[in-house]
């Protein structure tokens, strides 16, 4: 059964406009937890109360508020919400520019979906795609998702277009550490050392080798669980202390050699 789009629009780049659906192009696999009594396993549910008087209040009588002062609010309509968006609801993928990829920081980023073009505009679709590769360039565009605007890029992955909406420039956080100011001394050989093992570690990156091991562990010990068996924990092992960074580089040299060699063996 074919995914259902969760947001439909266009992609509007000069005088050209391309119906599309969106698709997540991700999902989080990572385990989920219920929480539960503990005497017989019952799931605890939530109910939304009052913080006034612990009161319960359906969604009938919720509204969304905007605290302009500590305690004191303002409260909007999905209406005025709608309206705040600039060009309202125009459910646009608007490009205004386009960039190389390289110029934009992966902190940027927040969520991936596809693009997938209507009928009445595969050919349109096909063209922005095949232009898009051809120039290793992303659109830089804006776009209004449930009553928010959003930054978002536009590239091509395997013939279809990434739609990845990003934060604003004012939301990423400045890297303003104490640790960063301290006046440390580095030697040649340390940097020299350093670069052999990243030498020693870089291959192309191939994605079956990525396994959330965490997941795989927490699903067989829920099977072994489920039969019954008794689950042993073991010790956790004492972190290595590095006494010597100069030595502690040299044998990570070591130690890397071998594994890119069992790497060449093994490819």
């Amino acid at each position: 059964m074919a995914p259902r789009a969760i947001w439909k629009g266009a992609i509007n780049f000069g005088l050209v406009t391309i119906p599309v659906g969106m698709y997540p192009a991700t999902e989080s696999k990572t385990p989920k937890f219920k929480q539960l009594r503990k005497d017989d396993h019952s799931p605890i549910r939530y109910k939304r109360v009052a913080e006034t008087d612990g009161e319960e209040v359906s969604w009938d009588d919720i509204v969304r508020g905007y605290e302009f002062e500590k305690g004191r609010y303002v409260v909007f309509t999905d209406e005025e919400l709608a309206a705040a968006a600039p060009d309202g609801s125009s459910r646009l993928v608007d490009v205004v520019q386009f960039v190389d990829e390289a110029e934009i920081d992966p902190m940027y980023y927040k969520s991936s979906y596809y693009l997938v073009p209507e009928k009445t505009g595969a050919k349109a679709y096909k063209i922005l795609a095949d232009a898009l590769k051809d120039k290793g360039r992303v659109g830089l565009a804006k776009v209004a998702i449930r009553e928010k605007q959003h930054m978002a890029t536009l590239r091509v992955k395997d013939g279809v277009i990434v739609m990845e909406t990003m934060y604003w420039p004012d939301e990423i956080r400045a890297a303003d550490f104490e640790g960063l100011d301290t006046d440390v001394e580095v030697r040649k050989e340390e940097v020299e050392m350093a670069a052999m093992i990243i030498d020693n570690l870089t291959r192309e990156f191939d994605p079956a080798e990525w396994v959330d091991r965490t997941r795989e562990t927490v699903e067989e010990l829920a099977a072994k669980k489920v039969a019954g068996e008794e689950i042993v924990v073991p010790e956790s092992p004492e972190p290595t202390k590095v006494v010597d960074l100069l030595e502690a580089l040299k044998a990570s040299v070591e130690a890397t050699k071998e594994q890119k060699k069992a790497s060449k063996k093994a490819g």
